[in-house]
């Protein structure tokens, strides 16, 4: 019977040999193929594919109806694909039960059992198995512990769930789920039911946690904010499909079509016209231009920080602000005239003398444009 318990020690030495091992080495943990899936005839995920890095914190981000936590259930073996296979390494895990596969699951709500203790929570997996796969109580009990000083709950394992916040249930859901050394992580929602300031500090202490005990993770999030500051790769889903998929920095900056540049982050839009690689709106050059632009029209997006206040005669974009609203050390403000019928938002110093009724004139710096 095993009894190689967590250490603090050893998940830092493991996790920091595990995380410095390049992306894209050392092979595929989970593969899914082709996957489709259905709910009376409601298509909820189409032809997907997507390979999991050993290791690897992966965030399925989208709207509500994307197919993110069809696409994580099906991983568990909660459901079923109607075609494709799921592959654990060179195992097809397809139609395994989910009690088959060693998956490890944190849900929103905790899913805690409100009559046992924090420790018999946390070590309800283990007092489960049968077999050679048993553990004796004594040493269910020291892995518990051990956990428990893992998600920094020292000393609660005589506590019930109703005497922890919020915060703590959920870190009392993370031991429960790694105590079995799961074969993959996976976490929908995890913070979803948490206060702003908690959910921000569960987002670093998760991190900290996925580094040092090295486990490939998936999780589940429609906070861009969230996905962005924890995962190695962004999944953008919609619809059924997946967009794009990247690191944070890439999907962020350069969007591969106009759904994921809304989707994530700020963004303005308008239409355009492009003749010979320029850019125009209303008829008039707004400098900008890219080679190699098919002639046509399209839609011009762009972040409200990513922009450059310029002089009214130069050409730019241009109008009139119609809102003016301080966020921090900066304000935002709402334009519309001269071909811009529907406001856009840019963002300007705090101390910019931006007034409503006034007149602003200013090129994107980082843009894209998407055909019609």
């Amino acid at each position: 019977m095993a009894k190689d318990f967590y250490r603090a020690d050893r998940l830092a030495t493991a996790g920091r040999a595990q995380t410095k091992q390049p992306l894209g080495e050392g092979g595929v943990d989970v593969r899914i193929q082709n996957v489709s899936k259905d709910f009376n005839a409601l298509p909820a995920l189409h032809d997907v594919s997507l390979d999991i890095r050993p290791g690897e914190l992966i965030a399925l981000l989208g709207p509500s109806g994307s197919g993110k936590t069809t696409l994580l259930r099906l991983i568990a073996g909660l459901d079923f694909p109607n075609t494709g296979t799921i592959w654990f390494a060179d195992e097809d895990a397809s139609k395994k039960r989910v009690q088959d596969r060693n998956i490890g699951f944190v849900f929103q709500h905790y899913a805690l059992f409100r009559h046992m203790t924090v420790l018999a929570n946390v070590g309800f997996g283990l007092r489960v198995r049968t077999g050679k796969e048993r553990w004796s109580k004594k040493d269910i009990d020291a892995r518990a512990r051990e956990l428990l000083e893992l998600v920094q709950l020292p000393g609660l394992g005589k506590r019930y769930p109703h005497q922890l916040s919020g915060g703590q249930r959920q870190r009392v859901a993370l031991a429960r789920a790694l105590a079995i050394e799961p074969r993959v992580l996976l976490l929908d929602e995890p913070f979803g039911a948490l206060d702003a300031q908690v959910r921000k500090e569960l987002r670093r202490w998760l991190r900290e946690i996925h580094d040092a005990t090295g486990h490939t993770t998936v999780f589940v999030t429609h906070d861009q904010e969230e996905a962005l500051e924890l995962a190695d790769r962004v999944v953008v889903m919609n619809r059924g499909h997946i967009e794009q998929v990247g690191a944070p920095e890439e999907v962020y900056d350069t969007p591969n079509s106009a759904s994921v540049f809304a989707f994530i982050g700020e963004s303005s839009h308008l239409p355009v016209t492009i003749t010979r690689g320029q850019l125009y709106c209303a008829g008039h050059s707004i400098g900008l231009n890219r080679e190699g632009l098919a002639d046509g029209t399209g839609k011009l997006f762009f972040r409200p920080h990513d922009i450059e206040i310029v002089s009214d005669d130069e050409p730019a974009l241009a109008g009139s602000i119609i809102a003016s609203r301080r966020t921090a050390g900066t304000r935002q403000v709402d334009i519309v005239g001269d071909g811009i019928a529907e406001p856009v938002t840019v963002e300007v110093p705090a101390s910019h003398p931006a007034t409503i009724g006034s007149r602003i004139a200013f090129r994107p710096g980082l843009w894209s444009v998407f055909p019609d």
